[in-house]
């Protein structure tokens, strides 16, 4: 899956201020982040608000990024959840030809033991017709999935070929990153530790920030990977101070103002998001103006 190696954006969902979904304003962030130098697509994961989305919206977004990347770079879908045979159900109904592979959540809210985590992706990986990310975000599904855990599901099947790790802790990324097999991919879901994840022999990232500053981000991304560190870690630190950022009140609702300073898309978010304060928003338009 060398694809897959590198900068993986997260799409965001842009809306109108009426709430519906902006299918236009998607079109030109799928261009801007290509543009930007990005090596692939992350289609309908957190940050697209996906649980807000009906299933007549998640198609309509599905559809306009296929049609708007016109086969430039892979895509990955997100298809996850917490009841594992309604996940089995859409891997065995959907039509997958324009997907490299699926990102898939560790269950959220059941809290499952590392016994339940492994036999819900034994479930998954059976019926996926393509290739499994699994994406391990603790401060969102209130589990953590452990690197044994990680590690035996990387063993037992052939198809599982990464995971999105988002604990937040290093040194659980660096025991996978050193017990993972040889041409499994440890792909930062932190923008802030990405960098010293990719020194440590990481494969990359799906990212945040990479969607709003695409190709800074990404080229400390290819920096990173050539083991250029001094140039990397100078557009780290001037990234720094915007991830912060975008996360300080929740996401997507910091990338989202972003994006309205561009010019892109509305800071539109569905409830329960909120969208950021004027403070935030003011500094968050300083830094992006300034970038830009």
């Amino acid at each position: 899956m060398q694809s897959l190696i590198g900068t993986g954006v997260a799409l965001i969902t842009p809306f109108k201020k009426d709430f519906s979904v902006d299918t236009e304003a998607l079109k030109k962030i799928v261009n801007f982040v290509i543009d930007g130098g990005v090596e692939y697509l992350v289609v309908l994961g957190t940050t697209a608000e996906t649980a807000t989305l009906t299933s007549e919206e998640q198609e309509l977004v599905i559809t306009t990024i296929v049609e708007a990347n016109n086969g430039r770079l892979p895509l990955v879908l997100g298809v996850g959840g917490n009841n594992t045979n309604k996940v089995v159900e859409e891997l065995k109904n959907r039509d997958f030809s324009k997907f490299s592979a699926i990102l898939s959540v560790s269950p959220y809210y059941n809290k499952p033991t590392q016994e339940g985590i492994y036999q819900h992706f034994k479930a998954v990986a059976e019926a996926s017709p393509i290739p499994v990310i699994l994406y391990n975000v603790p401060g969102r599904t209130a589990s953590n999935m452990l690197p044994s855990t990680v590690l035996r599901l990387a063993n037992d099947f052939k198809n599982i070929i990464g995971i999105k790790e988002a604990a937040g802790d290093i040194v659980q990324a660096m025991k996978l990153i050193q017990n993972a097999p040889k041409e499994f991919l440890v792909i930062s879901g932190d923008d802030m530790v990405t960098l010293p994840m990719v020194l440590a022999g990481g494969s990359g990232v799906i990212s945040v920030i990479g969607e709003g500053f695409p190709k800074q981000f990404s080229e400390m991304v290819r920096l990173g990977l050539q083991r250029k560190v001094d140039e990397a870690y100078r557009l780290h630190y001037l990234l720094a101070d915007s991830i912060d950022m975008i996360f300080e009140q929740g996401n997507p609702a910091g990338i989202k103002e972003v994006f309205k300073t561009l010019g892109l898309c509305e800071n539109t978010v569905r409830l329960p998001l909120v969208n950021v304060n004027p403070d935030l928003a003011n500094r968050l338009d300083k830094f992006t103006q300034k970038l830009s």
